[in-house]
């Protein structure tokens, strides 16, 4: 994460699979433990046809504010693809703007979060 900061990288977004729920984070060294990176994003999806779980506990190392999540934690774990809590992202980019929209959709296709994010911020 210094080497991202130091070497000036922007608009760093992290995709996360394999975790079995959909989220999404934001992460800022104004509420970490380690502070020497610029703020970034993580977008969690999945999955799309297996049992799902989770979220488990968050780490604190990189100030984590969550933004959404599509299943609870208290929620049965291991549920079955049939209880319809399957999930997908999309990540657009405006050929214009160069904004980029991140969505979580459910397995009907409907938007559950989107967030633009605009690559001067």
């Amino acid at each position: 994460m210094s080497f991202i900061k130091n070497n000036a990288i922007k608009n760093v977004v992290w995709v996360t699979a394999d975790v079995h729920y959909a989220a999404a984070f934001r992460y800022a060294p104004d509420q970490a433990k380690f502070t020497d990176f610029d703020p970034f994003w993580e977008f969690v999806a999945g999955p799309i046809n297996a049992g799902t779980f989770g979220p488990g506990q968050m780490d604190l190392s990189f100030g984590p504010e969550t933004k959404f999540v599509g299943i609870l934690a208290d929620m049965k774990q291991n549920r079955s693809p049939f209880d319809g809590l399957q999930f997908y992202g999309i990540g657009r980019i405006d050929g214009d703007t160069r904004v980029l929209t991140m969505s979580l959709h459910d397995v009907d296709g409907k938007r559950l979060y989107a967030v633009d994010l605009d690559p001067e911020a």
